[in-house]
């Protein structure tokens, strides 16, 4: 499959839209297979408490590497349908991996991913988005993505903290809610979800006895250069890749790929 005008239409209309099978199956299984023996993100994972109590795990770099993970962030099947979206060459922002573990995985509050990036890391435009490939399946039971569909055009809203998260205006949220529809993004592996930074989204803790892992990359717009926080390959235009995934050999991250450290 490839990012098309028809998902583009889709996705400037709703704020968001999942393009099936973006990745095989084989695929995705070396890629998942590589993140859950990869030893230095195990040593950079850290846990993210909801408001009740319970936790995601997650690891979080900046830079791009030699590693597999870099690669596919770079992969033109990706990288073209952000430039579309986009309208000009697109940077990368991060990259993190999410684990849900069965029957622990914490929910995600409703937020904006551009509610963090406007106000901690200094993005003065919501020329931004984050792209989804699911490694496990999602499904309600443990805790897939939710969506208010058409929510981007809202605009910015205000965050404050819940647990440790920072999330949106709950009176804002449930406003939206009474006349947005509210989509469950149920996904197979390989599947991917492109969504605009302004899309309020969520997710529900996993009580399945099945685990929901994803990797997730946060693109911009490579002229919309941060004023704080600044990481290089935030502004640096990618360069592409369209090589093989599964020719590729198995580089897992390296110590130096820039990670995020909870404070």
């Amino acid at each position: 499959m490839a990012f098309t005008p028809e998902h583009l239409e889709i996705y400037q209309r709703d704020g968001y839209v999942v393009v099936r099978n973006l990745f095989s199956k084989a695929e995705v299984e070396r890629l998942y297979g590589l993140a859950v023996g990869d030893a230095v993100l195990t040593t950079k994972t850290y846990d993210r408490v909801d408001a009740s109590g319970m936790k995601t795990r997650l690891a979080l770099w900046y830079a791009l590497d030699d590693s597999l993970y870099s690669k596919f962030a770079r992969s033109s099947r990706i990288v073209d349908g952000v430039e579309q979206i986009l309208g000009s060459r697109a940077a990368h922002y991060h990259s993190k991996l999410m684990q849900k573990e069965p029957r622990t995985g914490g929910a995600w509050e409703w937020h904006q991913d551009y509610g963090y990036w406007y106000k901690n890391n200094g993005f003065l435009f919501p020329d931004m988005l984050s792209v989804l490939t699911a490694l496990t399946p999602a499904t309600k039971e443990n805790g897939c993505l939710q969506m208010i569909k058409g929510s981007h055009k809202m605009g910015r809203v205000e965050h404050g903290f819940s647990g440790e998260q920072v999330g949106a205006d709950l009176e804002k949220v449930n406003e939206a809610l009474k006349i947005m529809p509210l989509e469950y993004l149920e996904m197979e592996p390989g599947d991917t979800a492109f969504f605009h930074c302004n899309t309020l989204h969520a997710s529900a803790a996993n009580l399945s006895d099945q685990p929901r892992w994803s990797i997730i990359t946060a693109y911009n717009l490579a002229s919309n250069k941060p004023y704080k926080d600044i990481h290089e390959s935030s502004y640096t235009p990618i360069d592409y890749y369209d090589g093989d995934l599964l020719a590729e050999e198995e580089a897992g991250i390296s110590e130096t790929a820039d990670f995020l450290v909870k404070r």
